[in-house]
């Protein structure tokens, strides 16, 4: 009798172009995440990168738990561990490592770095179903990159680029990759809801060592933790199940844009809630990810 594989990925069940549903799963995604780094910008003014790390998947986690079909949906026992490692590696490690990464290199460097997500997604399904991406998903692959590195290349001079900070970065993108082909599967079988609540009860689980430590390393603050709550609810609790589905559906390599967007939506609310200045070729950046999206979004051929 043959072992199953743990790591499995499948084709999204729409490979047309993206339905008004999967814009919209796209777009409040975007929005979501985008806004995240404004709140955690506040969270870590008073908290220590652990427990702005616990607090995040806690709150996460809880939410998620409350809802009857999380906890009722049965999965079968095959698929238990998939889901185990998948709280591991979407969630538990890069959550911790990304603060930890952020010591030593600047924001710029990461955001870059971090833009290597869709590629490290396709690269992965192409060898786990023998097919390539589509021409035109290549295309936005190539262009969204270049968008993400005009995004971050006016600061990425103004920190450090530390070795052990970019290793972080990448052992972190390459663990999104991994969970955003093996949730597609899973999300198929089971929806979104159950499979997303078990691999949060695991991250919770997982990440509770370094935020009883952030504990001790913190003071309090009403702010922080409010945007804690807010970050944790929406950006990790809603967001992540919103993410399994557009997994799901439109396929790893697809749903993976949604990194190349993040920037730009955190980039124009630094702009209008922190008056931070924009330079031209971050604008010309903006463009080629927007370009790369709608490219990506298009039929799979």
């Amino acid at each position: 009798m043959t072992t199953p594989r743990i790591l499995t990925t499948s084709h999204g069940t729409n490979r047309d172009a993206f339905a008004p549903i999967d814009w919209g799963l796209f777009v409040s995604l975007s929005l979501i995440w985008g806004a995240s780094f404004l709140f955690m910008a506040i969270g870590l003014d008073a908290f220590h990168p652990g427990l702005v790390t616990w607090l995040r998947v806690g709150f996460g986690a809880a939410v998620i738990a409350i809802l009857p079909k999380a906890r009722k949906t049965k999965i079968e026992t095959r698929d238990l561990s998939r889901v185990g490692i998948l709280g591991l590696v979407w969630i538990a490690l890069p959550m911790t490592l990304f603060p930890i990464a952020q010591l030593w290199i600047d924001s710029a460097v990461a955001g870059m770095l971090n833009g290597a997500t869709p590629i490290f997604t396709a690269l992965l399904a192409t060898i786990l179903l023998r097919a390539l991406p589509g021409r035109l998903q290549m295309a936005g692959l190539a262009v969204g990159f270049v968008g993400i590195v005009a995004i971050a290349l006016p600061s990425a001079g103004t920190g450090t680029t530390a070795t052990i900070g970019v290793v972080m970065v990448l052992v972190a993108t390459i663990a999104y990759a991994v969970a955003l082909n093996m949730v597609a599967p899973l999300q198929q079988r089971y929806g979104s809801l159950p499979v997303i609540a078990r691999a949060q009860w695991v991250a919770a689980a997982a990440v509770t060592p370094f935020g009883i430590y952030g504990l001790t390393q913190s003071s309090f603050a009403w702010p922080s933790l409010l945007a804690l709550l807010a970050v944790g609810v929406v950006g990790t609790g809603v967001a992540f199940v919103l993410m399994g589905t557009l997994s799901g559906r439109v396929g790893p390599t697809r749903s993976a844009f949604i990194t190349y967007v993040i920037p730009v939506v955190a980039l124009i609310l630094g702009v209008v809630f922190r008056n931070e200045i924009v330079a031209p070729v971050a604008v010309i950046g903006v463009v080629l990810v927007i370009a790369g999206a709608l490219l990506a979004s298009r039929r799979e051929v």
